[in-house]
């Protein structure tokens, strides 16, 4: 969309007002890292052309961002955002670019529309350096925006001195900038630490490019809240709350029926068709879909899973990368494990557990079941207490359940072990064998009866 235009985002700060040794930029929002939404919004704008400077966690950043392999930078030493950018800087010149982005790695609110928005205003005053500011009634800790006849310029919290500065405006660095490679590049080398921080500041390349004589911008958002940075777990939740309420209202456009919509935690990537039923409290991440007239009911937890139409999940289930078929019901207090598969009208009730299984259409696990790496057939019924013993110790097993076979209450079934069609288990069965199709097994101690004693 902005040829010649690439991004780069700062993403190695520890985040210390975070409280936590993990990368801030890994703090989950409904389930994705902080810096998921940063990429995600500079996708449209700088496609393949996005880069990131990574440093305090930099191995665990990479393992959470696969696909950006090539585009990594690791800055050793945590010196400053000017030190970063000098660090990416050969990255960036041997790509050819002729602009940069730079963006913080902690705005989840961010979205391609506001950076298209700065970009092409600042493109369209051909800005050497260019930068968003916003206006806040309480500045805090936000470099403050100096304007004065001589040009503009940023001065962080810290260093700043109303004697020597005039009276703060309110208004304040958002901390995106686009600046031009050829013009901005012969100033890195003078940025200099003698602050009260001991960094290295990129805000000072746009005081150093006005007395260079060079063209630069500062493109005011107004009060758009979307451009501040997450810094502390108030923040955090605070961010979070937004984009949560954000797409609740989206789904309602949809067609779709959020029921005590303010207890619905629904991630970015959920997808629900119209005519669906979501019922808070609930938590739905990931790449979940959610067919038309399927119904999932409140204090469900559900990530990376497939719900087909006119299924129905009751309360008190967790679901995660299963895939359950049209018309099926899950629940209450089920849980399906990675690899669960539900085909068309199969029935998991209260307490049973699936992980790695298929249940052929219109299977029946009524309660207190465990079925692991099994395929289990057609119109077959599953009594309760049932377990597939797929674990040897060593290596897991299948076990074969044939269509329309029938599993006795209180039985093991000892992997590998194929179950016929039509056959019939015993209940309180232990079997170890391969039971033929349309034979009855029973696989347990004979009873017997003795006289108590007075």
């Amino acid at each position: 969309m902005f040829d010649g235009v690439g991004a780069l985002v700062l993403a190695a700060g520890k985040g210390t007002r975070m409280h936590s040794e993990a990368p801030k930029v890994l703090r989950t929002i409904l389930g994705e890292p902080m810096l998921a939404y940063v990429f995600d919004a500079l996708r449209p704008l700088c496609p393949d052309r996005a880069h990131a400077v990574v440093g305090h966690g930099a191995s665990a950043v990479r393992r959470a961002f696969p696909d950006m392999a090539e585009g990594f930078v690791e800055q050793t030493e945590q010196l400053g955002t000017g030190h970063a950018l000098q660090v990416a800087w050969p990255a960036l010149v041997s790509r050819g670019y002729e602009h940069v982005l730079v963006v913080n790695g902690d705005v989840p609110l961010v979205t391609a529309d506001i950076l298209a928005g700065f970009l092409s205003e600042a493109l369209a005053v051909q800005a050497d350096v260019a930068f968003a500011s916003i206006e806040l009634d309480d500045p805090g800790a936000y470099g403050r925006v100096v304007r004065a006849p001589s040009g503009v310029c940023i001065v962080e919290a810290k260093d700043y001195d109303t004697m020597r500065h005039g009276p703060a405006t309110g208004e304040i660095n958002a901390g995106i900038y686009l600046l031009r490679l050829a013009t901005v590049g012969p100033l890195l080398p003078l940025l200099r630490n003698d602050n009260r921080g001991r960094e290295f500041y990129i805000t000072d390349l746009v005081g150093l490019a006005g007395k260079a004589g060079l063209r630069t911008r500062a493109v005011n958002r107004g009060r758009d809240g979307a451009l501040l940075g997450v810094n502390s777990p108030r923040e955090l939740v605070a961010a979070e709350e937004c984009l949560r309420r954000g797409i609740v209202d989206g789904l309602f456009d949809q067609g779709v029926l959020v029921r005590c919509p303010e207890q619905a935690r629904i991630g970015p990537r959920v997808a629900v068709a119209a005519g669906a039923v979501v019922a808070g409290p609930c938590e739905i991440y990931g790449d979940t879909s959610i067919g038309t007239g399927a119904r999932v009911a409140s204090q469900v937890w559900i990530r990376d899973c497939g719900l087909e139409e006119n299924c129905e999940i009751l309360p008190f289930c967790h679901l995660e990368g299963a895939r359950v078929g049209p018309g099926c019901k899950v629940g209450p207090f089920a849980r399906l494990r990675p690899g669960a598969v539900l085909e068309q009208e199969a029935r998991v009730g209260n307490f049973v557990e699936v992980k790695k299984s298929v249940l052929r259409r219109g299977v029946k696990a009524g309660h207190l079941s465990y079925l692991g790496d099994a395929d289990v057939g057609a119109g077959a019924n599953i009594g309760a207490g049932t377990i597939t013993c797929n674990y040897d110790g060593k290596n897991k097993h299948a076990t074969i359940i044939g269509e329309e076979a029938f599993i006795g209450s209180n039985t093991a079934l000892v992997a590998p072990v194929t179950i016929g069609r039509k056959a019939l288990v015993g209940a309180g069965s232990v079997i170890t064998h391969d039971v033929p199709e349309g034979m009855l097994a029973v696989g347990r101690g004979r009873q017997t009866n003795l006289r108590r004693k007075p």
